[in-house]
C-alpha cells in the first residue's frame, strides 16, 4: 500500500474516532451551531452509522440539507443523572415545572415557523387552560417567566429555536418583551430519542403518577431484542447494546452493578474482544480492573462533565472529601462528613463563599455527595456514605524519591 494510501487510511480512523466522541459528548450537533463537528460527521455518516448501530444499537440521523446531525442514545436503564439545565449563572436543574413547561412549549412551537415570545407565551396560557391535568401558566408571576425562559434558553441551545431580533432574557423583567424567533421543526422533532413516545402509552391522566416507572420504562422498550421467548442472537444482541451503552454512557462501569449475564459476556472471548475494538475504534483508552472497567478520552472530548475539575466548588469539595473516605472503607456517617467539609471551611475562609454560613457545611456536603454518586465514585448504605473501587483512583499518595 502506498504511503497516500496509508495517510488516508489513517486520517479516516482519525475522523471516525474523533466523531464518536463528539456524538457521545453532544448527541444534537448542528451545522450553525458548529461547523467544523458537523462537518466531519457528515463527511463519515456512514460508518460512524455502522459503529453506532452495531456497537449500540443507537440511530444516527443525519441531515446535510437541514444542518444537523442527532445520535438518538437510549439508555439500558433510565436514570435522572444528568437533568436539563438552566443555562443562566448557577446552571441549576430543571424542575418539574420547567420540564413540564418545556413539553407544552415544544408542542405549540411545531405549528408555527416564526413566532414572537408574547405570543407563544399566549399559546402556552391556552393550553395550560384547556388541559386539566396542566397547572395554569401565569406571565404575570416573575418566576413563571423566569422558568419559561429558561426553557426558550434550552431550546435555543439545541438549535430548535432561533433568535432573530431582540433578547430572550428581556422577557424575565417584562411580559410585554418583543423577541422574534424562528423555529426549525425538524430539529425539535427529534429532541425525543426514546423509541415509544409517551403519547402511544395511552393511559388517564389520573393514572400517570401512581404507574410513573412502568410507563418510564415503556417508553425505552425495544422490540428488537424480543421477550422472554427470545433467540440467542437476539440476547447476544441484547448483551452487547446493553454492556457498550453503559461502558459508553457512564463514568465508570463496576462489576457490581451488572447482572450475571452481563458478567459472562464481558468474560467472554468474544465479549472482551469486541469490548477492546470499540474502545480502540472510538479513540478511547480502557482501564481493565478486577472491579470494573473505565473509558478515558485522553481529549475529553466525549464528555459532558468532567472529574477533577476546579471549576465548580462542589466538584473541589467532592476530591477534597475523597481522601477521608477512600481512608475509611467503611464509609463515613454524615455527621463525619459534614465536620470534614467544616474544617475544609474555616481552613480556606476565602474559599467557598456560597457555603460560608450556619448551615453551609451541610450544603457543601450535599453538594459534594450528589458529584460523587453522579460519576460513580461513593454510593450510600444505610446511613453512611462508601466509596466506590473507582474512587481510590484519587487517593493521595506519598513516594520517596532522590534529594533534588
Amino acid at each position: 500500500m502506498s504511503t497516500l494510501a496509508n495517510q488516508l487510511v489513517l486520517a479516516e480512523r482519525q475522523d471516525i474516532a474523533r466523531g464518536i466522541r463528539l456524538l457521545l459528548g453532544l448527541p444534537l450537533i448542528t451545522e450553525r451551531g458548529d461547523p467544523p463537528a458537523f462537518e466531519l460527521i457528515r463527511r463519515r455518516q456512514d460508518p460512524l452509522t455502522k459503529w453506532f448501530d452495531y456497537n449500540c444499537g443507537w440511530q444516527l440521523v443525519v441531515e446535510p440539507r437541514l444542518g444537523y446531525a442527532r445520535l438518538l442514545k437510549i439508555r439500558t436503564v433510565p436514570d435522572a443523572s444528568r437533568p436539563a439545565r438552566r443555562l443562566r449563572s448557577g446552571k441549576a436543574p430543571f424542575d418539574r415545572r420547567r420540564y413540564t413547561l418545556l413539553c407544552v412549549v415544544a408542542a405549540e412551537l411545531l405549528p408555527v415557523p416564526v413566532t414572537t415570545v408574547g405570543l407563544l407565551a399566549d399559546r402556552v396560557v391556552h393550553a395550560c387552560a384547556t388541559d386539566e391535568a396542566l397547572p395554569p401558566f401565569d406571565t404575570a408571576s416573575r418566576s413563571e417567566r423566569m422558568a419559561f425562559v429558561d426553557v426558550l434558553k434550552l431550546l435555543e441551545a439545541y438549535g430548535a429555536l432561533l433568535t432573530v431580533d431582540g433578547v430572550t432574557e428581556s422577557f424575565v423583567d417584562s411580559a410585554k418583551a418583543k423577541v422574534l424567533y424562528r423555529v426549525d421543526a425538524t430539529v425539535l422533532m427529534r429532541l425525543l430519542a426514546a423509541p415509544v413516545g409517551p403519547s402511544r402509552l395511552a393511559v388517564p391522566a389520573q393514572d400517570v403518577p401512581l404507574r410513573f416507572e412502568e410507563l418510564l420504562r415503556g417508553t425505552v422498550r425495544e422490540s428488537r431484542y424480543g421477550g422472554a421467548d427470545a433467540s440467542d442472537a437476539q440476547r447476544n444482541l441484547r448483551l452487547r447494546h446493553s454492556v457498550l451503552r453503559r461502558l459508553l454512557d457512564d463514568p465508570v462501569l463496576h462489576h457490581d452493578e451488572l447482572g450475571a449475564d452481563e458478567l459472562a459476556y464481558l468474560a467472554s472471548p468474544t465479549g472482551r474482544q469486541i469490548v477492546k475494538r470499540a474502545a480502540e475504534q472510538g479513540g478511547f483508552v480502557l482501564e481493565e480492573r478486577a472491579d470494573g472497567l473505565l473509558l478515558v478520552d485522553p481529549e475529553a472530548i466525549a464528555t459532558d462533565s468532567r472529574f477533577p475539575d476546579d471549576s465548580a466548588t462542589a466538584r473541589v469539595a467532592a476530591l477534597l472529601l475523597l481522601e477521608p473516605l477512600t481512608a475509611a472503607p467503611d464509609g463515613l456517617a454524615p455527621e463525619q462528613l459534614e465536620a470534614e467539609a467544616n474544617t475544609l471551611l474555616r481552613r480556606f475562609p476565602r474559599w467557598a463563599k456560597g457555603y460560608q454560613s450556619e448551615d453551609g457545611a451541610q450544603r457543601l456536603t450535599a453538594d459534594a455527595l450528589r458529584v460523587l454518586d453522579d460519576f460513580g465514585l461513593a454510593r450510600r448504605i444505610g446511613d453512611r456514605t462508601v466509596p466506590r473501587p473507582a474512587a481510590f483512583r484519587y487517593r493521595t499518595t506519598v513516594t520517596d524519591g532522590p534529594a533534588t
